[in-house]
């Protein structure tokens, strides 16, 4: 097997940096595309096993690219997934497949921003893509995404991926790569940089901004086989079971536990080892191998049952199964009225739902829920149960609820849990609402307070086993933090409970004959060593009356290639218990590379504030080479919360 650097000359006259890895034989071979901006060079360079192993094992040409004015390719980095990048990887797809060395078929894949991207470039449909994998991504970007959770602005999520894009774009490209002229490129996107986060604050609505890149609802932009990879514990999990239904192509699902991670070392598991799995598909879209793939059931899926709640969990318990079609046949809608016969009020705390944490784990510190009895104590609960036999879910449950407020911008929170027989409460699934997008996320509507509506919440797509004994809750609150930004002001919430109603997705008997899941476990996986220890406190000031997440992580290590590279992230989200308006997250991001004699770093710190009627936020960005600062900039905003 061969590795070489390669550019891709765009017609624009912009060059991209890929990375070439080739069989030994003489080809042609079919290729394998992955586009990031995450540096393959330095801070990615630990992705170059899985590159080779489809290299090595599948027999294929794989490509590694630097998108647009990341890495060390040419250009500005203007946004995430804008329309410049989808037209750059049509011809990064054309060059690949007119090259002598290649077959014409190219195949695309990738995690989370790779798995966006390859949604999206299908959507294009150049024709040399004939198929796709999008693993842990979704087919709508303000639903599902990083940014926004049921119409509100995510929390945590803040001091993570929108610092360090901030950071990671103000980065040089790699001197050894572009050439003499590595430092006045640096110069160059310094001066253009602009951070792609401001874009995302004011951009709180639903619109054309967001749509742009999502799929939904038009599937038939896709005409290219594609198989989805989701996990329970990731935050792009919904995007699934609607993508394979209604997607009109050779399609297949791998629905497994994980969480925002790969699959041979998520937390939790059971892991397995993905690339028999993505060979298998290629092999047969991209080499015609008639492997079987296209007579199996097309859902394998892992079908979760009660496990106790661990912040750092191995292992659901489970069982992995196929299914033949989605819906399947056997899933009925079970209507479970709330209990009660009288209206139930609730006094909202901004800062419940720390035991569930954020909406989209990966590595700690953003690791599982955890025990949600603190957070039930301050929520309405509705019970059934013990059950006399297992009851299994699968899909979208949904709360149909008719609720008041007491403001006219409130939000409503829903947890499906499993309560054990000693009182332990497991997080099985969660919704999230802000009730002036309850007709729509694109023009919300203020409440009347003290009006009554009628109200759903989807819940996120789940797998779950009630055993016998067990008793099934639903919580409800006015806040799920530090996941999603709290309400503009304290607001009581009051819900009719004759007149709600949780909804189930019930499995009914046992699923059709089909072949055991044969699925191969992992195997060792290379990842940069954590550079201190991992910091992930929850704090409260009780005579200030606020409550404080706090969390650091980072890693550090010297490369194959010699680079040695130190990456941080760090940071604190808070909420006020006086008033649930003053909330904050203020974060610092930092990267380190060395090149030999040549060390370079990047630094981002950023503040977002919100007080009843605005967002205010604070962006630094200091840049150094040699150990000696070069260049920095500032950025404040102000932006009016929106029914927010």
């Amino acid at each position: 097997m061969s590795e070489e650097r390669a550019w891709i000359e765009l017609s624009d006259g912009v060059r991209l940096a890929a990375t070439l890895y080739c069989p030994e034989d003489r080809g042609p071979w079919a290729v394998i595309l992955e586009a990031l901006p995450y540096r393959k060079d330095d801070v990615t360079l630990y992705h170059a096993p899985e590159y080779r192993r489809l290299c090595a094992e599948g027999g294929y040409a794989v490509a590694r690219v630097d998108l647009r004015g990341t890495g060390s390719s040419e250009g500005i980095a203007t946004d995430e997934y804008p329309p410049q990048e989808q037209k750059d990887l049509c011809e990064v797809i054309a060059w690949l497949a007119e090259q002598p060395w290649s077959t014409g078929a190219v195949g695309m894949y990738g995690v989370s921003y790779g798995g966006f991207n390859s949604i999206q470039v299908a959507m294009e449909r150049p024709p040399a893509l004939k198929a796709i994998i999008p693993i842990f991504a979704t087919d709508d970007r303000y639903t599902d995404d990083v940014h926004f959770y049921g119409g509100v602005k995510k929390q945590l999520d803040f001091i993570d991926y929108p610092l360090y894009m901030v950071c990671m774009n103000a980065l040089p490209p790699v001197p050894e790569i572009a050439g003499p002229n590595w430092r006045k490129l640096w110069l160059e996107r310094l001066e253009a940089l602009e951070p792609w986060l401001p874009r995302w604050i004011e951009e709180q609505n639903d619109g054309a901004y967001w749509r742009h890149g999502s799929l939904r609802p038009h599937y038939e932009r896709i005409v290219c086989p594609t198989m989805i990879v989701a996990g329970w514990a990731d935050g792009y999990r919904n995007a699934s079971f609607r993508m394979f239904e209604r997607l009109e192509v050779a399609k297949r699902l791998l629905f497994g536990p994980w969480a925002h991670a790969s699959t041979e070392t998520s937390l939790p598991g059971p892991r397995i080892d993905l690339v028999p799995e993505l060979l298998r598909w290629f092999d047969h879209h991209l080499k015609g191998e008639d492997n079987g793939i296209d007579k199996e059931p097309p859902i394998v899926l892992f079908a979760r049952r009660s496990t106790r709640p661990a912040t750092d969990l191995d292992s659901y318990k489970g069982e992995w199964r196929h299914e033949p079609a989605w819906p399947p046949e056997r899933l009925e809608e079970r209507r479970l009225e709330l209990p009660g016969a009288d209206e139930r009020r609730l006094e909202m705390r901004g800062d419940v739902g720390v035991t569930a944490w954020i909406s989209c784990a990966g590595h700690g510190p953003f690791g599982q829920p955890d025990d949600q009895r603190p957070d039930e104590a301050f929520s309405l609960l509705y019970d059934w149960g013990p059950f006399d036999e297992e009851l299994e879910i699968l899909g979208y449950p949904r709360l149909e609820v008719t609720v008041s407020a007491s403001a006219p911008v409130a939000f409503l929170s829903a947890k499906l849990c499993d309560v054990f027989e000693d009182g332990a409460s497991a997080l099985v699934a969660r919704g999230f609402l802000n009730l002036t997008h309850r007709d729509s996320h694109h023009q919300p509507e203020a409440l009347e307070p003290g009006r009554s509506y009628e109200v759903t919440v989807e819940l996120d797509a789940t797998s779950w086993i009630w055993e016998r004994g067990h008793v099934l809750r639903l919580a409800l609150a006015g806040s799920d933090w530090p996941n999603a930004w709290p309400p503009p002001e304290n607001v009581s919430l009051t819900v009719e409970s004759p007149r709600s109603a949780l909804v189930l997705p019930v499995l009914q008997g046992p699923a059709p004959a089909a072949p055991p899941v044969r699925l191969q476990l992992p195997t060792t996986s290379a990842e940069p060593e954590p550079a201190a220890p991992l910091t992930w406190r929850i704090e409260r000031d009780v005579p200030g009356r606020v409550t404080r997440a706090v969390i650091d992580h980072g890693a550090s290590g010297r490369l194959d290639n010699g680079t040695h590279f130190t990456e941080r992230y760090g940071g604190e989200v808070g909420v006020s218990g006086v008033e649930v308006g003053n909330a904050w997250a203020a974060g610092k991001n930092s990267f380190e590379l060395s090149w030999g004699a040549i060390q370079v770093g990047a630094e981002a710190r950023g503040e977002l504030r919100s007080d009843r009627d605005f967002y205010h936020l604070s962006l630094e960005l200091d840049v150094s080479e040699g150990g000696g600062p070069l260049w920095s900039k500032r950025w404040q905003r102000r932006y009016p919360r929106r029914l927010q």
